[in-house]
């Protein structure tokens, strides 16, 4: 059996030339994707950087367009660059490779280069296939590769035109950085560092640009740019666009650019062009800030409690009292962030002084919130006024400022006043006065009562009274007070006297002391002067209802000649004119008869509260009354009603004349009672007129029983002592007891008269002996004696003669008090049973009196009252 043996497979290498070739192909290949592809990006990363820098130019680039352009540009360098390499160097490695990339070129010298690639590394047998056919075939395909230019073969390249614009690229960038390095470095760090805070660098500088602007609302406001100083550029101009409106524009002027806006009501964007620079200014309009409250705290003066008063300064000025310590307090509407007082300026006589400025109140507030508190002030003698301003933390401050002004004030004197009471009254002791004190006083009332002081009308032996009642026990916050108050000079037991009765008021101001009222000047009348002021008052009465009996005739006269008138004439213009003046005539008497009537009621009741009043005259009086009540309440109002009727424009002229003649029957009436009252009045002031001479003549006795008694008093100091040693004090009472006798005199001269002339007119035997004994005793010589007595100092004797000629004035009125007694006893004169209207209007003045016993226990009553209170603690 024969053996059979195999040739290995043969190993054939690519000619030399032919693979030097494919690597100069190659390193070609690589050189110029590697320029590319660094030349890309080096591309991304400048021109990235030279893109943030030039929209930084133009305006502010938001963070995230600066992070989208940075992350563009590094994309080119850590995407492209990894792409581009991985292409045409990780994938044109090998031969088989490179010839693919040939044959894109030259198809027919690429593929032939596949074969020699493919035949280089085939595995057979030399059997199979001859090794030097394959050398044969990669030996032609290497001379026909070298008689190429194999680098035409490489793909298009950019590396000259990519390195070429990196080149200017970054040029451009060293340039920006050279030129303006401020500005391409802040580019550089803001491209690196999208969003960091670094704000964009410009040219133009701004000092401190506001992003937000709080306005007033509605109001014109101004907006300056100022430049920085060491700005690079400083434009000529500046523009401005609060959102749609129209654009501004400010030239600059000095070193900076004013901007004046219409007032705003909503909120909006201003946008601002400054050369490079661009701001945009959010404005929102606001409300000022107001106050809310304002008050002031203050603490009186010592002597006033050191008291702390909380007052409302809503008007702005307030009124307090020297030496006080004050306080400002005040609320805004919003939080503050500062609040501040000016120079003040004070105000003398009444005229503004800013040069006289007050010290020490210019300050800056304690600000907590919206709450503001200003720190003790003390006040002293003169007004001044206080500049105040606030700002919130928005930076609004107050509208146009506020002014608060401080009145300071001295310490007032406090007042009194009595009111509802008349400023003279005439009244008897047991009588009782009703009236108010009001009481005032700038800063409290300490004490407030009345005060009374007596003063002797005649010489008398007991000292003038004096007094004063506490009414109130005051209090610093007590400004003003009105009392009830009552005075009775029984309760006081003052006799008869004239007294000046007063209101006081005390203050706390140190050592100022009581302040009075006006006075009111108060008669206190013993029964006999009171009795006479009734007759003086009575005949006044009489006078009165007299004057309108002749005023009511008239007008009667006058009504019969309008009455005689045909019924057409009264109806006419000129009837209707007098029967209006009729009216009105009737109606003014029918105003003077109440006025008479309420005299004559009130007469009465003085009368009763008298006491010493005849009855049977008082019921004269009483009797007189009666139809002038009628009058004024009855037949007056008729007759003007009827003459009213009378001139009725629907009525008839018959209707009309019937009116009128029933005035004139009622008025003819009228006239009638009127001089019936006239002569019950008379014969009741004849009574009254004797009764009078009694009270006068016990006047006259009590007078001189006074200037006996207070000489009598003086004794001591008087007798045996020569007129030029006496004290000044005992001339001054022989002098007023000297007068006193002169007016005594005068008033027994007239009594006299008086009597005569009564005599004369009214046969009175009583009245008429009683004159007859006063002219034979030659009184008035007997009373002149007795001042001369007393302005000689001859006291003893001077009051000897007063005392005998009081008792014999006494016996006098003694004589006719029992002769109207017994005139009374006897029904008058005319004997026979009691009358029984006698007897009913002595039961209806027993009760009239029991009434007004009551009211005086009552007066009385309240006045006691006012003393316990103030005794009480």
């Amino acid at each position: 059996m024969s053996e059979q043996h195999t040739t290995p497979p043969a190993t054939l290498v690519m000619p030399d030339a032919l693979k030097q070739q494919l690597q100069s192909f190659r390193r070609a290949l690589w050189r110029r994707k590697m320029i590319e592809s660094v030349a890309a990006g080096l591309i991304g990363l400048v021109l990235s950087f030279l893109l943030v820098y030039l929209l930084d130019r133009v305006g502010q680039t938001a963070g995230w367009l600066r992070f989208a352009i940075l992350v563009a540009g590094i994309s080119v360098f850590a995407g492209f660059v990894p792409y581009w390499l991985h292409r045409w160097i990780w994938r044109q490695r090998s031969e088989a490779q490179l010839a693919r990339l040939i044959a894109k070129r030259y198809p027919g010298l690429g593929d032939r280069l596949l074969g020699v690639i493919e035949l280089q590394e085939q595995k057979a047998s030399e059997d199979t296939l001859s090794p030097r056919l394959r050398q044969a075939a990669m030996e032609s395909v290497a001379n026909e590769v070298a008689r190429r230019p194999l680098l035409d073969a490489l793909p298009f390249s950019y590396h000259r035109r990519w390195v070429t614009i990196a080149l200017v690229l970054m040029v451009l960038a060293i340039l920006a950085v050279a030129i303006a390095p401020r500005a391409g470095m802040n580019a550089m760090l803001r491209w690196i560092f999208p969003f960091s805070d670094t704000q964009r660098y410009t040219f133009t500088r701004l000092l401190d640009m506001p992003v937000r602007m709080v306005v007033p609302v509605g109001e014109a406001f101004d907006v300056n740019l100022v430049l920085l100083a060491e700005s690079e550029k400083r434009p000529a101009t500046a523009t401005a666009r609060n959102g749609l409106q129209k654009t501004i524009t400010s030239a600059l002027r000095g070193d900076g650019y004013q901007f004046s806006f219409p007032g705003q009501q909503d909120p909006s964007i201003v946008r601002f062009s400054v050369g490079d620079l661009r701001h945009e200014l959010q404005i929102e309009p606001m409300v000022r800030p107001g106050i809310a409250a304002l008050n002031a705290r203050v603490t009186l003066p010592a002597y006033l409690g050191n008291v702390e008063k909380l007052l409302d300064l809503s008007d702005g000025m307030f009124p307090v009292v020297e030496g006080s310590r004050i306080s400002i307090e005040l609320e805004a509407t919003r939080e503050l962030k500062s609040a501040t007082f000016g120079e003040a300026s004070f105000f003398i006589d009444g005229e503004k002084k800013p040069e006289a400025a007050v010290e020490g109140v210019a300050q800056s507030l304690i600000t907590t919130g919206p709450h503001a508190k200003s720190k003790e002030m003390i006040v002293g003698q003169e007004p001044f006024e206080i500049p105040v301003s606030w700002q919130d933390t928005h930076g609004l401050s107050d509208s146009g400022g506020f002014r608060l002004r401080v009145e300071a004030r001295t310490d007032a004197a406090p007042m009194s006043y009595l009111l509802g009471v008349d400023r003279q009254k005439v009244i008897l002791p047991e009588e009782t006065i009703d009236f108010e004190v009001l009481s005032e006083d700038d800063f409290g009332i300490k004490e407030a009562g009345i005060d009374w002081q007596g003063q002797q009308t005649r010489p008398s032996a007991e000292s003038a009274a004096a007094g004063s009642v506490k009414l109130l026990d005051g209090k610093t916050d007590l400004l003003r007070n009105l009392q009830a108050a009552s005075f009775s000079p029984a309760a006081f037991g003052i006799a008869p006297q004239k007294i000046m009765l007063r209101g006081y008021v005390e203050d706390a101001f140190p050592e100022r002391g009581r302040v009075y009222s006006e006075p009111i000047v108060i008669y206190v009348l013993t029964r006999d002067e009171h009795a006479q002021l009734l007759k003086t008052r009575y005949d006044q009465a009489i006078a009165a209802l007299e004057d309108i009996a002749r005023r009511e005739l008239n007008l009667l006269d006058e009504n019969q000649r309008l009455e005689k008138m045909d019924d057409q004439a009264l109806q006419d213009a000129n009837g209707k004119e007098r029967l209006e003046n009729q009216r009105r005539e009737e109606a003014e008497s029918t105003r003077r008869m109440d006025e008479v009537r309420k005299d004559l009621e009130q007469l009465m009741k003085d009368a009763v509260r008298n006491g010493e009043i005849d009855p049977k005259t008082m019921q004269k009086m009483a009797q007189a009354l009666k139809p002038v009540q009628e009058l004024s309440q009855d037949d007056l109002p008729t007759v003007e009603q009827s003459l009213n009727e009378a001139q009725d424009p629907s009525k008839t002229p018959e209707s009309a004349k019937k009116d009128l003649n029933e005035a004139v029957e009622r008025q003819q009436k009228a006239v009638a009672k009127m001089q019936e009252a006239i002569e019950q009045a008379n014969a009741a002031k004849r009574d009254f007129e004797a009764g009078t001479f009694i009270n006068r003549l016990k006047k006259a006795a009590s007078e001189q029983d006074g200037i006996a008694a207070s000489m009598i008093s003086a004794f001591e100091q008087l007798l045996g002592t020569s007129l030029e040693q006496v004290d000044p004090k005992d001339r001054r009472r022989l002098e007023d007891a000297a007068k006193q006798q002169i007016n005594t005199a005068a008033d027994v001269r007239w009594l006299q008269e008086d009597l005569r002339h009564y005599i004369g007119r009214v046969t009175h035997e009583k009245l008429a002996k009683v004159q007859g004994e006063m002219q034979q005793s030659q009184i008035e010589l007997e009373l002149e004696k007795v001042r001369s007595l007393l302005t000689e100092n001859h006291t003893y004797q001077a009051v000897e003669n007063s005392k005998r000629w009081a008792e014999q004035l006494t016996k006098w009125a003694d004589f006719l008090s029992s002769a109207d007694e017994n005139a009374a006893g006897t029904g008058g004169g005319g004997g026979g049973a009691p009358n029984a209207e006698d007897d009913d209007f002595e039961f209806m003045l027993r009760v009239m009196k029991l009434v007004q016993a009551e009211q005086d226990i009552r007066g009385q009553t309240r006045v006691l009252e006012q003393l316990r209170r103030e005794n009480t603690p």
